[in-house]
């Protein structure tokens, strides 16, 4: 074994003193020893939630796994769901543990993306998010902005949730929920949120999911919900400086920039705590005014996708 291998809870660590990949400056121990530190607050994240993770090699583009490759030793955990979209079985990991943390982290998986729905009932989300996302060329402040409208609109609606950065540009808001919603419950209910947040302040945010009817505006996405997935706190990021998704407090948010929280700062800030547990309210009933509301609004994909074909239409029928 190399001075560039080693073995960490029966995991054989492989080349570690390798760069990570072409686009971040960071080595594979780098990502390996993050992971490693964090395991406590990340597991409790990805722990009985089929996972899909983007991995890196050096001199190749970036790609998202979904179904685990044949290889996998038989103790990582995985769960069977059918893909609509490509009509076939995958096969997802499950990161129960810090041992198959330790496997992903050897195969140069950065970040972590796992479902609202755990294993228990893939079709029943725990979550209601909204993502918030800036436009071109704005930074964090106009996600975070949009965010202190989304705690105003929980607030209305009888709500509250936790904050967190997105590790890029944007912001996530999470509400936990009791009595378990369906998932069209669920996405009822968090359409109707959007529209709520874009009626507080029009001028900032927006609702519309295609960009170019966005006008600069930060897009209140209110699409992650049934099998979506959401790129889990303390995950890192294939960025430059290895930005996290970090929990943040409501009344620090405005004092913070997503580039405080990278791999190199964030297990000194965590020093054993897990700010995310501690700020997640307690689950909520989905008020069933908010739900009632959300079902007379179209989704989004839907609507964007008949109005794609009808601008489509119109420009063959004025070209």
């Amino acid at each position: 074994m190399s001075e560039a291998d080693e073995t960490r809870d029966g995991v054989a660590l492989t080349n570690l003193d390798q760069p990570l990949s072409d686009a971040v400056d960071a080595t594979k121990r780098d990502l390996v020893d993050y992971l490693d530190a964090v395991a406590a607050q990340l597991l409790p994240q990805l722990r009985d939630r089929p996972l899909s993770v983007i991995r890196v090699r050096p001199g190749q583009p970036p790609f998202m796994q979904k179904n685990l490759p044949r290889y996998t030793p038989d103790w990582v955990g995985r769960v069977p769901v059918w893909a609509e979209a490509s009509h076939r079985e995958i096969s997802y990991a499950l990161c129960d543990d810090r041992r198959t943390l330790l496997w992903l982290a050897n195969q140069r998986a950065v970040e972590y993306h796992p479902t609202l729905a755990t294993v228990a009932d893939l079709h029943r989300p725990t979550h209601l998010v909204l993502d918030l996302d800036p436009p071109e060329g704005a930074g964090f402040g106009a996600a975070v902005s949009v965010a202190l409208l989304v705690r105003q609109a929980l607030a209305d609606a009888g709500l509250s949730g936790a904050v967190k950065t997105s590790g890029a540009k944007g912001v996530h808001v999470f509400v936990p929920v009791a009595g378990d919603p369906t998932a069209e419950e669920l996405a009822a209910a968090t359409r109707a949120l959007a529209v709520r947040v874009e009626r507080l302040d029009p001028a900032l945010a927006t609702t519309a999911y295609i960009k170019e009817d966005r006008g600069g505006k930060v897009f209140v996405d209110a699409t992650r919900s049934g099998g979506a997935t959401v790129v889990a706190t303390y995950s890192p990021r294939l960025r430059p400086g290895m930005p996290v998704s970090f929990p943040v407090d409501w009344a620090e948010l405005t004092e913070v920039t997503s580039a405080d929280f990278t791999i190199r700062t964030v297990p000194s800030l965590l020093a054993g705590a897990d700010p995310w547990a501690a700020a997640m309210p307690a689950a909520q009933p989905l008020p069933a005014d908010l739900v009632a509301q959300g079902r007379t609004i179209p989704v989004a994909r839907v609507q964007a996708m008949h109005e794609g074909k009808r601008r489509a239409r119109a420009r063959r029928q004025t070209g």
